[in-house]
């Protein structure tokens, strides 16, 4: 059974290290919350390593510049660990081929031209329409405002006639952007799947993501982490599938669910809920503080 906490300094000292999600746990995709900057950089100032691990899906500097713009200082983080950073990692390798269709804004521009210096001699990558296509790349919708998995049907059955793997960027199938819910490309990666097609992912709660903190973070091999999270299919999955304690945000993506208070969920709704999902996070917590 979770136990429902009411600050993260009331375990904090049990771990070396928190993977900390952002949307949902750290800001809500345009203004940060307060309180979990300060829960951060108070653990922090404890002697622990803060990694800000997101399914965003572009490279890590580009989450922190939008961290500089939203106001989150410096001082509450050590490393940001994208789902950009691993997919990219896959797609320089040509895990679908050099002549690739994107799905996705112009945001996303920096997953193909910010080439990672390892990969400089790589043979290139370029994106194509999707008839001249060897595979697909998803960091999103074309409209994330406005659009659903369902509006890509025809173009997928026309990837599936042609045997295309989709990789996505971004594993996550929704977020909310202030009081909006949009898609992520993991609606998209989903839904070719189910039409029959095959998606590779690399952020949560797939193994690359977790593998890179690790290998930056260099930290001994009996190091103890905590993941933080609201998503409970990435970042709750996610630190099951890797063996490490997980805190649940239940203010966040589920928080309907869960009575009122968002501060405050009903511990019997959380549990009922948990059991359905058949998840079983260490903690939860309201919202991050």
């Amino acid at each position: 059974m979770t136990r429902v906490i009411s600050s993260l300094s009331q375990i904090s000292l049990n771990y070396d290290a928190v993977f900390c999600d952002l949307w949902g746990c750290l800001h809500n995709g345009k203004v940060p919350y307060p309180a979990a900057i300060k829960a951060l950089q108070d653990y922090r100032r404890a002697g622990g390593r803060v990694v800000l691990m997101t399914n965003a899906p572009r490279p890590n500097q580009y989450i922190i510049a939008q961290l500089d713009r939203m106001g989150v200082p410096r001082d509450a983080w050590d490393l940001v660990v994208s789902s950009g950073d691993a997919a990219q990692d896959a797609m320089f390798a040509g895990a679908v081929g050099r002549k690739v269709w994107h799905i996705g804004t112009e945001k996303d521009d920096g997953f193909f031209s910010d080439i990672p210096s390892e990969w400089n001699d790589a043979p290139e990558v370029i994106r194509v329409p999707l008839e001249q296509a060897d595979g697909i790349v998803a960091t999103g919708p074309f409209d994330e405002l406005n659009e659903a998995p369902e509006d890509y049907r025809m173009r997928f059955k026309q990837a599936l006639d042609r045997g295309l793997k989709l990789l996505c960027a971004n594993p996550d199938v929704v977020v909310d952007m202030g009081e909006t819910r949009i898609y992520c490309a993991g609606a998209l990666a989903e839904f070719y799947e189910e039409m029959g097609g095959k998606s590779l992912y690399f952020g949560k709660p797939h193994p690359p993501i977790y593998e890179r903190a690790r290998q930056l973070l260099n930290l001994p091999a009996n190091a103890r982490y905590l993941a933080i999270g609201d998503g409970i299919n990435t970042d709750v999955r996610g630190a099951q599938q890797e063996g490490i304690d997980c805190l649940f945000v239940t203010g966040g993506l589920a928080a309907e669910n869960f009575g009122n208070d968002v501060e405050n969920p009903d511990a019997e709704m959380l549990q009922e809920w948990l059991t359905i999902h058949m998840m079983n996070p260490e903690y939860s917590i309201g919202r991050l503080r």
